[in-house]
């Protein structure tokens, strides 16, 4: 990830104690609440691994390197393997899987009153009715547009930055992100949650829309499929004397797989609905 500037900041413009938290983590220091990032915590979990693409391949990969085990795997060729009896047993379920399916999958395990680590996007329409039904079996619940560690300090940075450009009125932002060729959904999730990260912290702007369909009020999101790029994004505060940019390039799926397992160690025999924030420590 990368903080760039073509001017020098005051040093007064930062949060002091915001960046000694990122630090920290970098510096692998044990930290609040989840400690260094890459020690696993002391137990083993039997996981239901929903969606068994590329992502469902380096989260079982991370997954079995920190000791556990993959109970249960479930693709679209063989949804009706998601039953009850399957998941017995099963602490966990990792679901990666397709907007059109994520519904249903979520809403099988918590009915099952299994822990549920989602990382798929593009469904999120019905995001309040698996919060009822996570409370209403008293499970646990956990939702990311990205689960790298990088990408939420990303998220952490991009509303703290936000808050500050609030107060200059100069600067105009704007968001791209570029993703491989293959991603079904665009813009990307974790896009969106930037806008909306910079929505709920400038009071000059209330949505995201298109590059090509700006209107008033809102963060322009220019998305672009190349190649195989696992993700890279960038918001830009422009201005006719500079530019502030944020960005974050993923160099491979690594990051996000771990942000996944950490985020089910997390989870693990808790209960409620939780965000990256709360694994993080924010």
């Amino acid at each position: 990830m990368h903080l760039i500037s073509h001017f020098t900041p005051r040093i007064s413009l930062l949060n002091f104690n915001f960046f000694l938290r990122i630090l920290l983590i970098f510096n692998e220091v044990s930290y609040y609440k989840t400690g260094n990032f890459a020690k696993k915590k002391q137990l083993d979990m039997n996981i239901a691994l929903i969606g068994y693409g590329r992502m469902g391949h380096e989260i079982e990969s991370v997954a079995v390197k920190r000791g556990h085990f993959i109970k249960l795997i479930v693709d679209q060729d063989n949804e009706q393997d998601l039953n009850s009896i399957n998941l017995k047993g099963i602490d966990v379920a990792i679901e990666f899987s397709l907007p059109a399916a994520a519904f249903s999958n979520i809403s099988k395990c918590l009915n099952e009153k299994i822990p549920v680590v989602s990382g798929t996007t593009g469904w999120l329409e019905n995001y309040n009715k698996v919060v009822d039904i996570c409370n209403k079996n008293n499970c646990a619940f956990i939702h990311s547009s990205n689960y790298s560690i990088g990408v939420n300090l990303l998220f952490k940075l991009n509303a703290e930055l936000a808050k500050y450009m609030d107060g200059y009125k100069d600067y105009s932002v704007s968001i791209e992100e570029i993703h491989h060729i293959k991603k079904l959904d665009a813009p990307s999730g974790t896009a969106i949650t930037l806008a909306d990260g910079i929505a709920a912290n400038h009071s000059a702007y209330k949505k995201w829309c298109f590059e090509n369909e700006i209107t008033d009020n809102c963060i322009p999101i220019r998305s672009i499929r190349e190649g195989e790029v696992p993700g890279t994004h960038s918001i830009t505060w422009d201005s006719d004397i500079d530019t502030i940019s944020l960005k974050h390039v993923a160099k491979n799926r690594k990051g996000l797989a771990l942000g996944a397992v950490v985020a089910a160690e997390f989870i693990f025999s808790k209960r409620g609905v939780f965000t990256m924030n709360d694994v993080m420590g924010f």
